[in-house]
């Protein structure tokens, strides 16, 4: 199994005991080994078949745990795990990613009305035998309907980092295929959506063909979906993701590579523009309609050249005016990763993070950055360890002494402090005044009205201190929506008052996106881009952050940590 697949079983096995309400210690031990595992750069499979090896060197794998990855590498399971599938359905995992529904409610559900699956658990939200439960009411059936609408919707979507992992190991794995030269992703993870459905490869180069036998014979295909002459299909891993490939010959590479990304909506205005100038576009070329000669097809900027266009950079194809620039000249030359020059939003082991101060500005300069901020938590968030007014300012004293000569990385005094539910900072304005930087985010009360939401941000911009609004629409990917209130009028007000947004390049978060930077940028907002990380692995997270702001067509002159050091501190707010 790979690291990631052993990590999810892991994580799922916690899951399952938080149900049962074990002991947390136990449940604890078990995230803590997924979290090791998942971000360990040597398959741990390779380690447990070494016998000079032991898996128990690795922080955060005890005795315990070393047991049961032998037992996974043993039997793809182990008992733990299967006792618990007996006493709760495989589906207990999916409702615990309802909205809403935590461990012990979904235990209560299953041990009073003995349901095994959504189906289920909807048929007890529409009779409404939900609220019928102690501390249960109308409410949580509302939510739990919601949330399983939702949910469905977004089943078989996959989060960007995930796609990116297993593009990344299959392109290696195809690269070895004597006679390939080339294997590019193409689809919605070129253009960078914040979750995929499936993954696009396309295979150049003489041995292209072969390709597709090594591909259906990779370890972690699950299913073979179909395979013909130019193209395989299959599941791969236990996720299930369905992987195409493509061998190609070099000729109509960028016919092919231009329609594979799409957009569709992108691609039928193409098309259309194609057919007013005397000409059709597919995935083989773009060709004249008289005597069906090709045009271009070899490279995506010819076939843009072509049609008498700049070429458009796939994070802009949506059809969302990207051609109209295109025709007029004016693609903006959106921000690269070579841009940025500091981390601006990271957690430490000071509130729940799992490295020191020093440990994540080593990794942030190893980035290569000039310059991050350390923002752990606030008080408001207990079980995060957040600080209280005097453990900010002992914290902010104690960055205040680092050398950053010493250092080899200048290193800024920060918290991201929660936004109360009226409105209020969290912690008052003496303690937050002796910060180089204040993150406002919310993190609880999410479920108000627009107009009372609304109201909670502006008066958390009148505080001066505020300089960056964190994660503005709390959205998690795949398991939690945004939160509601008018965005234009809080981005107006932001700008106005010199705050900026964040763009958080954590995958599972992705916040903000395209449009509403967009509607961002259109009232004149600048932009934060980090990491939220809480681990040193976590930093290499900022390239998502990146491709959203590519989405939003943002430039290096938009987001603040573009700045040298220096200018990052005056563009501040004051």
């Amino acid at each position: 199994m790979e690291n990631i697949e052993l990590a999810r079983v892991l994580a799922e096995t916690a899951d399952l005991m938080e149900i049962a309400a074990e002991d947390g210690f136990r449940i604890r031990s078990y995230r803590n080994a997924a979290s090791a595992i998942e971000g360990y750069p040597e398959r741990i499979a390779s380690i447990l078949r070494d016998p000079a090896r032991k898996v128990t060197d690795i922080a955060g794998i005890g005795k315990g745990i070393a047991a049961v990855l032998e037992e996974l590498e043993e039997r793809g399971t182990f008992a733990r795990r299967e006792e618990l599938l007996e006493k709760y359905p495989p589906t207990a995992l999916e409702m615990l990613r309802i909205q809403g529904l935590g461990p012990k409610t979904i235990a209560l559900l299953i041990e009073t009305f003995r349901i095994s699956t959504l189906d289920d658990l909807k048929q007890l939200a529409l009779d409404q035998k939900i609220r019928t439960l102690p501390r249960l009411g109308a409410k949580l059936e509302e939510k739990v309907l919601r949330g399983i609408e939702q949910y469905r919707k977004l089943a078989g979507r996959f989060l960007l980092n995930f796609a990116k992992q297993t593009a990344d190991e299959l392109s290696t794995y195809l690269l070895a295929v004597e006679g390939v030269t080339k294997v590019t992703p193409a689809g919605s993870y070129r253009r960078s959506k914040e979750t995929v459905g499936d993954l696009d490869l396309l295979v150049t180069g003489p041995g292209a063909a072969g390709a597709l036998d090594r591909f259906v014979a990779h370890q972690r295909v699950q299913e073979v979906l179909a395979k013909g002459e130019n193209k395989a299909s299959a599941q791969v891993g236990i996720e299930g993701i369905q992987v195409d490939v493509r061998a190609l010959a070099a000729e109509h590479f960028g016919a092919a590579l231009q329609y594979f990304t799409g957009s569709k909506e992108h691609n039928v205005a193409l098309r259309q523009r194609a057919l007013r100038m005397g000409m059709t576009l597919n995935e083989y070329g773009l060709f004249a309609l008289e005597g069906n000669t090709l045009v271009a097809s070899e490279t995506e900027e010819e076939i843009y050249g072509k049609l008498g266009l700049a070429w458009i950079p796939p994070e802009m194809r949506e059809n969302q005016g990207e051609i109209d620039a295109a025709e007029r000249g004016t693609v903006p030359a959106l921000l690269t990763m070579q841009d940025m020059r500091g981390d601006l939003h990271m957690h430490t082991r000071e509130s729940d993070g799992r490295a020191t101060l020093e440990e994540m500005a080593e990794t942030a300069r190893g980035h290569g950055y000039a310059y991050v901020a350390i923002t752990d938590h606030s008080k408001a968030l207990a079980m995060a360890n957040g600080l209280n007014e005097e453990r900010a300012i002992a914290f902010a004293q104690r960055v205040k002494g680092i050398d950053p000569e010493a250092l080899g990385i200048r290193v800024m005094s920060g918290i991201e402090c929660d936004i109360l539910k009226d409105g209020r900072m969290d912690l008052d304005d003496e303690a937050l005044g002796q910060l180089d930087i204040v993150i406002a985010s919310v993190h609880s009360h999410m479920s108000l009205t627009s107009e009372e939401m609304t109201d909670r941000y502006l008066r958390c911009l009148e505080n001066p201190y505020v300089k960056v609004l964190g994660h503005p629409t709390g959205r998690v990917l795949l398991h939690r929506d945004a939160y509601v209130y008018n965005f234009e009028r809080i981005a107006a007000e932001a700008a106005a008052r010199g705050v900026a947004m964040e763009i958080n390049a954590s995958p599972e978060r992705l916040d903000l996106h395209a449009v509403l930077i967009r509607i961002a940028k259109a009232k004149g907002c600048k932009f934060t881009i980090s990491t939220d990380a809480h681990h040193p692995k976590h930093m290499a997270n900022m390239q998502f952050g990146v491709r959203m702001a590519r989405r939003g067509w943002l430039t290096r002159e938009d987001v603040l940590n573009t700045l040298p050091y220096e200018e990052f501190r005056k563009a501040l707010r004051k």
